[in-house]
């Protein structure tokens, strides 16, 4: 069961828009919410508040996380989902130890 804590986290995360798209310069792309696999130690999902906002290409087009999967996104953007996460939750002012 998700939290009113987690809801308002995640609420104020897709808010952010794309982080891919943000780091090419477009900022406010409508997002869904990505759970990282490999930040959960490469089992099931992450935590809640550890999601990073994606734009359905991003995240589920070919050129997207799922599309590439970590290792091609990886070498195709030149950064992971750890950097993605990092640049939301400095985007939030919440510091990483709180997740």
């Amino acid at each position: 069961m998700t939290t009113l804590r987690e809801k308002k986290h995640m609420s104020a995360v897709a808010e952010l828009g794309c982080a891919v798209c943000r780091r090419m310069g477009y900022e406010g792309t409508p997002a869904e919410l990505h759970h990282p696999r490999r930040l959960a130690g490469g089992w099931g999902r992450s935590s809640h508040f550890s999601v990073i906002p994606l734009c359905p290409e991003h995240h589920r087009g070919s050129t997207g996380l799922h599309g590439l999967g970590t290792k091609g996104f990886e070498k195709h953007y030149g950064y992971d989902e750890a950097a993605l996460l990092k640049d939301t939750l400095e985007l939030l002012g919440v510091a990483e130890e709180q997740h």
